[in-house]
C-alpha cells in the first residue's frame, strides 16, 4: 500500500497494457493487492473482482463502487455469506478453485493399510483460527499412529509476529504429547500436497470459523483420503460422503472422536475413500476455466 500511495503511474501502465493486448476482460485478483480498489481498466473492458473472503473495509467499498461486471467468489457459501451481510449479489458468481496437481489415489490394499496404521496428516497456514494448537492438545491418549502436521507461513499476517506465535504454540503443544506422536513439518510446495495427503489415513480440518473454500479439503478428497471437520462453510460441500462432519462449536476432542469412529468402521471408511472422482470433477483446471468463462461472458442481446 505504501508503494501505491501515488497510484497514477501504475494505473496508467495497467491501462496501457490492457489496451496494447486488446483485452476483453480483466480480472482483479483481489481488492487490494489485485488492484480491485483502483480498477484501472480502459473503457469497454469488462471487469471482474475476485473475492476469496468477505471483506467489509473501505478498500472493498471502493472496489464495489467501480461497479465491476462480475464479483467472482470461490463458493456459493461466500455468496450467501455476502447476501446475509446485506450486499447486492445479483452480479456475483461462484467459480471453484482448480486443483493444482492431480494424484492417483492409493489402491484398495494400500488404503486398507493406511486405515489401520497410517498417519493423520494435516496441512494448514499458521493462523490462530485454524485451530491446530487446540487440535494437538486434544489428541487422545494412546492414539497409536503418528500425527504429521505441515504448518505454512503466508506472505501476510493479521498482526506482526502472528505466525511465529502460532508455530510456537503448536510446538509447545506437540512437546507435551506422547513422545514421537506429533511431527511438525516444514511447508510443502503446493504441487506436493495431494501426494502428501494420499499417504494419510485421514485429515482433520480444525478451522474454528467457516472456510469459504479450503484447498486442503479438496486436495485430500482428490487423493482418496477421508476428511473430518466442522459442519459449516464450504468444507462439508467439498467432503460430502468422503468424510465426517461434527457440529460447530464443539471442542477439538470431538474431531478426534469422529476421526477414530471412521477409522474403526472399515465399511464406512472405504466408502468414503472412493469418492474422489465424483467429488473433484468440478475442480479440474478445465472445469474451473469453463465456469470462469461462463461467468465473464456477457448475456446475449435480446
Amino acid at each position: 500500500m505504501e508503494a501505491l500511495a501515488n497510484p497514477g503511474p501504475v494505473c496508467r501502465e495497467v491501462r496501457n497494457l490492457l489496451t496494447e493486448h486488446e483485452a476483453d476482460v480483466v480480472c482483479w485478483a483481489d481488492t487490494s493487492w489485485g488492484l480491485g480498489y483502483l480498477s484501472p481498466a480502459p473503457a469497454g473492458v469488462r471487469t471482474v473482482l475476485k473475492l476469496a473472503v468477505l471483506r467489509t473495509d473501505l478498500l472493498f467499498s471502493r472496489a464495489l463502487a467501480h461497479r465491476p461486471d462480475v464479483v467472482m467468489t470461490n463458493s456459493d457459501f461466500l455468496i450467501s455469506q455476502a447476501s446475509d451481510a446485506g450486499f447486492d449479489t445479483r452480479s456475483w458468481a461462484a467459480v471453484p478453485n482448480a486443483l493444482l496437481t492431480a494424484v492417483v489415489p492409493p489402491s484398495p490394499a494400500r488404503r486398507e493399510k493406511l486405515c489401520q496404521r497410517g498417519p493423520i496428516r494435516i496441512v494448514a497456514r499458521a493462523e490462530p483460527h485454524k485451530g491446530i494448537a487446540e487440535l494437538i492438545e486434544a489428541i487422545p491418549d494412546r492414539l497409536g499412529r503418528p500425527v504429521e502436521i505441515v504448518l505454512a507461513a503466508a506472505g501476510f499476517e493479521y498482526w506482526p509476529g502472528m505466525q511465529e506465535e502460532v508455530i510456537t504454540a503448536c510446538r509447545r503443544a506437540a512437546a507435551l504429547a506422547s513422545p514421537g506422536e506429533v511431527r511438525l513439518l516444514p511447508a510443502l510446495p503446493w504441487q506436493q500436497v495431494p501426494a502428501f495427503f494420499a499417504g494419510a489415513a485421514a485429515t482433520i480440518i480444525s478451522t474454528t470459523s467457516p472456510e469459504t473454500w479450503c484447498n486442503a479439503a479438496a486436495e485430500t478428497v482428490s487423493a482418496g483420503t477421508p476428511v473430518v471437520g466442522y459442519d459449516f462453510g464450504h468444507v462439508p460441500v467439498l467432503a460430502r460422503s468422503a468424510g465426517r462432519m461434527v457440529a460447530p462449536g464443539l471442542p477439538a476432542s470431538q474431531l478426534w472422536k469422529a476421526t477414530l469412529n471412521l477409522l474403526f468402521d472399515a465399511d464406512a471408511y472405504h466408502a468414503a475413500s472412493v469418492q474422489a472422482d465424483a467429488q473433484v470433477a468440478r475442480h479440474t483446471p478445465a472445469s474451473s476455466a469453463r465456469a470462469f468463462l461462463a461467468a465473464v461472458t456477457p448475456p446475449a442481446s435480446a
